[in-house]
């Protein structure tokens, strides 16, 4: 069941070897005031440098409808990650190829505004 719908933001993190701003259009699902994003890198064997980015430094920005919102980042832990991932999967369905593509497990972060 969907609780939110899912749609783009631009992600704009620190780079973590060169700290320098670095955005990233991604999708991302919603639940209320919560957004979720996920690390597939279209299920390459790496994760994506963004996510990297989130470890090392998770306070960020998200650009929605033109409007930039300070956000910091966590990583989701099982069931939650699952659960989110299932989600992103039931609203755009090659989420489900993306997670058989590799052998890693897909980081899925929430980010808050703060």
């Amino acid at each position: 069941m969907a609780y939110g719908r899912i749609a783009l933001v631009l992600l704009t993190t620190t780079g973590r070897k060169s700290g320098a701003p670095r955005t990233s259009p991604l999708l991302y699902y919603r639940e209320g005031q919560q957004i979720f994003v996920v690390g597939s890198n279209f299920g390459q064997d790496h994760h994506p440098a963004w996510s990297a980015n989130l470890l090392a430094q998770p306070d960020a920005k998200v650009t929605i409808g033109g409007k930039d919102i300070s956000v910091t980042a966590t990583l989701l832990v099982e069931p939650e990650r699952t659960r989110i991932y299932r989600e992103f999967d039931e609203m755009v369905r090659v989420y489900g190829v993306y997670e058989h593509r590799t052998n890693r497990t897909m980081r899925v972060f929430a980010l808050t505004a703060s």
